[in-house]
Order: structure tokens, then C-alpha cells, then sequence
């Protein structure tokens, strides 16, 4: 009735002014803007390979939003999204792999998972009365725990048969497009043409009212969040897929997008409101700035808060809306004598965007790549460790003293977003490419399109595994592992209790010098491990799990973390003991590590020089875009740095 009412207040007053068209329709115009912006300040953007790269980086966000879509017209919220598609993955990659069950069923069990999830969350919410963010929450921390239980933190391979999905049609179409308008088509029937559609509006709109009227809202709530676990499992399938393996810590953060992508589309947080079209208009804006932002070489930072701007615009552009009476996007309320206008305002949208972008693409004349053999692209793991930080400043160093041009991107620890980086990179016709994996299985198929494309790869730190590349610039983070061990037990005379702090679960680092320190204390059977425990290379969660260990260990006598920061939380929590009757060992030979190193809390960092492997990437990156031959391997030493020899290593 409500709905019915704006309609009829904005049809009684004629054709609706330019305020109010924007108000209604202010994505749709949002999105317009934003292609013509890039279009006019990247001459890279507007080309068939960026254009399919948005698609591509669009379709995971854009297939959870849709499952996310059903909850929020219902006046809910599903922060698990993220963590069931991770998980339904794995246990696609898992039963196929490890369990050797046909691929068909695998795929069943894989969104059966899904559903179970969401038919949990919906359990727990209708008849356990938990709040949809407690509820989900909870499931956002068990589906994460739960991928990484059955992968042991360990990415695995994914079916071949099932890899296909990341792959093009005839060449060029890529299927995740297909399978997000497939998805996009199947969420607009159901919330237009379903009874459950039509449901979901009125539980959104008014809960009490949909139930006094006869509604069945607990059974309708199970349906909706096991929607929401069929898309999220969807979802994932397609992220696996073109990573070719499934990652435990896949989709970390993905459930934020898909919300913001619904709310940027025009639906209302507090229900009622909300459409397919919209979401998907949504999640290709925030595909349109990541991408435009990557290829205007943007810093990753400023590309956080620009995303959060946009958020947060949306929401407030929602509340404008809904003051002034602007016409909710209620899919199946009676709306049919406007699909002709829908259709007309859609195809001028079409018509305006590809003129505009047309001119402008005349005045930038083509792609900017005129010396695209000076351009480099830099994709890190992250940014947010000092380690990472260091092989930045040796490669813009060298980058400026031979006159190139570099763009760094941060992946964040995410191989989707690594893989959407290395894609725009090959779609801007760099020179060149360096990658410092997140994971080398998952950089595989975007560092191949780069190998198609004729574009040199260099790795650093870490290796690309199924891919072709110039030069691989690394340290031996087995060999590294070796020699924390030697360092350590030998300091301990060969007897003693230690602790292990693990990186990143899932990080091919972490695995490395987990492994190369187990295989080095195999010399020295009196060395006891008492505990290992993920601390994600973080100072504060070392700082917390190390904690957390002296309760249980309050006599240990070593520690070996697989990173400074770690090593340096480790620290802290020993307080006095920490270089006395402790004894701690790192990995990477940050300036924090080394001044610990001095000062004789830490006793020894296994040392990588990371900004030579900066300096070094860059050097081979440019003789490799000029044709000239490069080595496969360049090993840069590692060395165990000790309070002896710390000012030789330092100068």
C-alpha cells in the first residue's frame, strides 16, 4: 500500500523533475559518471580487454550480492557470505582431490554446504532469536574455521573439469560473466514473479503486518538464508575456478562488498526495498573504481578510502531517498505500467554512455602505452608488513634511476584481488610484470593471460606455479627455515622447549619456513616443540598469541616466529625474559628486527635483503621487456643476523 501510494504521488505530478530522476536512479547515474570519468583519464580503460576485466572482477561480488540481495529486502543481514563461499569451495576441491569422489557430486556437496549454512544462520535467527549479525557472524568465524580445518591451511588444487568455469567461450567471453547474468536473471525472478519474492518485500517492509496477514515468516527466513548459502556456494565455485584452486582464506571481506553493492544499488538497510538490476549496477561500480583506480596507478591505500567514500555516499544518497519519497525499487509491487519508461530510461543510459565514452576515447586517441617497455607493474601480497614495504622502496629506487615507470598495487593477502591486479596490468599492455604471489598456484592462470599477451613476468619472493616466467628473484625460504632452526637450537646447546608463531594459514611463505625449520630441528632431537600457533605475521596477534602460550608454557625456553613482526609481539609479551632465559628468533631482517636484534631482546633474524630483491625484480623485469635474456633463478643470500655481525649486515 505504501508503494502504491508513492507511485501514485510521483505519476499524479507528471513527468518526474531531474532531482528526483537522479534520486531514483542514482546508480544507475553514479555508474554513467564513473565510466566517463575513466574513459576521459585513462586512454587503457575503455578497451574489449579492460571492459571483460570489469565484468570478470565484477562477477564474484555481484553473485554474492544477489544471495545478499534476498536478506536485506527482508530487513536482515548476512555477514557469512564470504566465508561459506571459501568453504564451499574447499569442500568441492577436498571431496574431489583428497576423497576422490566424482567431480558431479563434489559439486552437489559444495552447494549443499552452502544451503546449510544459510538454513543454520536462518535456524538461528526464526526459532533460536538470535540478531541476523550475531547469527551470521557467528557463521562467518565457523565457515572460515571450518575451510581451513579440512585444507589444513593448505590450498588445493581444483578439478579441471570444474576449472573450466574461470575460462572464456570462443576465446574472449568470459563464463563468470555468463554465470553472474545467469545469477542476476534467476534473483529478478524470484524476487518479481515468486511468491517468496513477494514475501521478502513485505517482511522487509513491515514483519508483524507480513505475519499477521497470514505470512509464514520463520519458514520464509530459513528460505531466505539458504538463498543466500546457494549464492555465497555459487559464488565460490566461480572464485575457485579462476584461481584454480580453492584458498581457505578465499573471499576474506567479500561479505562487506556484496553489502555495499546491494546498498549502492538502492536497497534500503532497513528492508522493504531492492532489486536485482540494482545490485548488479552496484557491484559493477565497485569493479569500475578498482579497476580505473589500478589503471590511473592510484596508491592502494587511497583506493581503500576512495571504496569507503563511495559506501558511505550511498547510504547517505538511501536516506536522502527515502525522505524526499523517491520510488522504492520494490521488484513485483505492482510496477508494470512502468516497464516501458524502465526500458526507455535503461536504453538512452546505453545510448548517452557510448557516445560520451566514444568522444572520448577519439580525444585520448587509444591505449597510453606508446613506451609501454618503461612501464612496469608491481603487484605485492601486501603492504601492510614492513618486509613488503622494503622490496617496494628498492624497486621504486631502481624504477627512478632507470627512468621507469612503476605502478604498485596491494593485494592484501587476497588472490582474487591479486588476480583482478595482474589482469588490468595485461589489459593496460604494461611492459612488464612483477608478482609477489599471495599464493603460486593462484597467480597460475592470471600470470598465463599475461604469457599470452606477450607480457614478461618476474616473481619475487615467491615463485608462480603452471605459468611462464622471465625470472623468478627470491630467497630460499626453506633454506631460511634451516638456518632459524640451526641458530636457535644452538643457541639452546641442543635441549630446551620451544614455541613455533606461524604466519598466514594458507601462505606459501608461511608453509616454507614452517617446513625448512621442522626439517632443520631434526638435527637436534633434544629440542622439544610444545606448541605452534597462527599469528597472520602480525605484531599484535604475536604479541596476543604469545600471551596466550606463556599460560599454558610458562617455561619455555626458545620461541621461532616466521616473520619479525611476530618475533617483535613475542618480545613484548616476554618482557624481561625475552633475550635472558628465552631466546627468540625471527625471519626477514626488518629495520625493527634488527634494532631488537641490537639490542639483544631478539637473538637472531634470518635475513632476506628485501629491498635487493626490490632492486634486483626491476632490473630484470626491464632487461626482459627489451628482448634481453635473464636468468630463471636469482637467488639473494640469506643470512642469520646476530648481535656479532648485525652493523656488518645494517652498512
Amino acid at each position: 500500500m505504501a508503494t502504491d501510494t508513492l507511485k501514485s504521488r510521483v505519476g499524479a505530478s507528471g513527468a518526474p523533475g531531474l532531482g528526483r530522476l537522479l534520486l531514483d536512479n542514482g546508480a544507475l547515474t553514479a555508474l554513467i559518471v564513473l565510466v566517463i570519468a575513466m574513459s576521459a583519464l585513462s586512454g587503457d580503460f575503455l578497451t574489449t580487454d579492460n571492459l571483460l576485466n570489469v565484468g570478470v572482477q565484477a562477477a564474484v561480488t555481484a553473485i554474492l550480492a544477489f544471495g545478499v540481495t534476498f536478506v536485506i529486502v527482508s530487513a536482515g543481514i548476512d555477514l557469512s557470505v564470504g566465508s561459506v563461499a571459501a568453504l564451499s569451495a574447499t569442500v568441492l576441491a577436498w571431496s574431489a582431490t583428497s576423497e576422490g569422489v566424482p567431480v558431479w557430486i563434489a559439486v552437489i556437496l559444495a552447494v549443499a554446504t552452502g544451503i546449510a549454512c544459510g538454513l543454520v544462520n536462518g535456524i538461528l535467527i526464526s526459532y533460536g532469536k538470535l540478531p541476523p549479525f550475531i547469527a551470521t557472524l557467528a557463521m562467518l568465524s565457523v565457515g572460515r574455521g571450518l575451510s581451513l580445518v579440512i585444507s589444513q591451511g593448505s590450498p588445493i588444487a581444483f578439478p579441471d573439469s570444474v576449472s573450466h568455469l574461470g575460462d572464456t567461450l570462443g576465446g574472449w567471453l568470459p563464463v563468470p560473466v555468463l554465470v553472474m547474468i545467469v545469477m542476476g536473471l534467476i534473483t529478478a525472478v524470484v524476487l518479481g514473479r515468486t511468491y517468496l519474492g513477494r514475501s521478502m518485500y513485505a517482511i522487509g517492509g513491515n514483519e508483524e503486518a507480513a505475519r499477521l496477514s497470514g505470512l509464514r515468516v520463520k519458514k520464509q527466513k530459513l528460505a531466505i538464508y539458504a538463498l543466500s548459502g546457494l549464492f555465497a556456494a555459487a559464488a565460490g565455485i566461480v572464485l575457485a575456478s579462476r584461481l584454480s584452486s580453492a584458498q581457505p582464506q578465499a573471499a576474506q571481506g567479500y561479505e562487506l562488498d556484496a553489502i555495499a553493492a546491494v546498498v549502492i544499488g538502492g536497497a534500503s538497510l532497513a528492508g522493504g526495498t531492492g532489486k536485482a538490476s540494482g545490485t548488479l549496477i552496484g557491484a559493477l561500480i565497485l569493479a569500475v573504481l578498482r579497476n580505473g583506480l589500478n589503471l590511473l596507478s592510484v596508491s592502494a591505500f587511497w583506493q581503500q578510502v576512495v571504496i569507503g567514500v563511495v559506501i558511505a555516499l550511498a547510504v547517505l544518497l538511501d536516506t536522502v531517498r527515502r525522505k524526499a519519497g523517491a520510488t522504492p525499487g520494490a521488484a513485483g509491487t505492482g510496477a508494470s505500467g512502468r516497464k516501458g519508461p524502465q526500458a526507455v530510461k535503461y536504453a538512452l543510459a546505453v545510448v548517452v554512455v557510448a557516445a560520451v565514452v566514444g568522444a572520448t576515447s577519439l580525444l585520448n586517441g587509444g591505449s597510453s602505452s606508446s613506451s609501454s617497455s618503461q612501464k612496469i607493474g608491481l603487484s605485492l601480497s601486501t603492504l601492510n608488513n614492513p618486509f613488503f614495504v622494503q622490496i617496494r622502496q628498492g624497486a621504486e629506487e631502481a624504477a627512478k634511476k632507470a627512468g621507469a615507470d612503476l605502478t604498485v598495487t596491494d593485494a592484501q593477502n587476497d588472490a582474487s584481488q591479486q588476480a583482478n591486479q595482474l589482469q588490468n596490468f595485461t589489459s593496460e599492455g604494461v611492459g612488464s610484470v612483477i608478482v609477489n604471489p599471495v599464493d603460486s598456484d593462484a597467480a597460475g592462470p592470471s600470470v598465463r593471460a599475461a604469457n599470452k599477451a606477450g607480457i614478461p613476468v618476474v616473481g619475487v619472493d615467491r615463485g608462480v606455479n603452471k605459468a611462464e616466467t622471465a625470472a623468478l628473484v627470491a630467497s630460499d625460504n626453506v633454506a631460511g627455515g634451516k638456518l632459524g632452526a640451526k641458530a636457535l637450537a644452538e643457541k639452546l646447546g641442543g635441549k630446551g622447549t620451544i614455541v613455533i608463531l606461524q604466519g598466514q594459514a594458507g601462505t606459501s611463505a608461511s608453509r616454507e619456513r614452517g617446513a625448512g625449520f621442522a626439517e632443520g630441528l631434526k638435527a637436534y632431537p633434544g629440542i622439544k616443540v610444545v606448541a605452534e600457533q597462527p599469528a597472520d605475521f602480525d605484531r599484535t596477534k604475536g604479541l596476543d598469541v604469545m600471551t596466550n602460550l606463556l599460560q599454558a608454557h610458562p617455561d619455555v625456553n626458545g620461541v621461532f616466529a616466521e616473520n619479525d613482526e611476530m618475533a617483535l609481539g613475542a618480545i613484548k609479551a616476554l618482557g624481561s625474559k625475552a633475550g635472558k632465559s628465552v631466546q627468540v628468533v625471527g625471519f626477514d631482517g626488518t629495520p625493527d628486527g634488527l634494532t631488537a636484534v641490537r639490542n639483544g631482546t631478539l637473538y637472531a633474524s634470518v635475513a632476506q635483503q628485501p629491498k635487493e630483491l626490490g632492486r634486483i625484480a626491476v632490473e630484470n623485469a626491464l632487461k626482459a621487456a627489451d628482448g634481453e635474456k635473464v636468468s630463471a633463478t636469482v637467488k639473494v643470500p640469506v643470512k642469520v643476523v646476530t648481535s656479532g655481525n648485525v652493523a656488518d649486515f645494517a652498512s
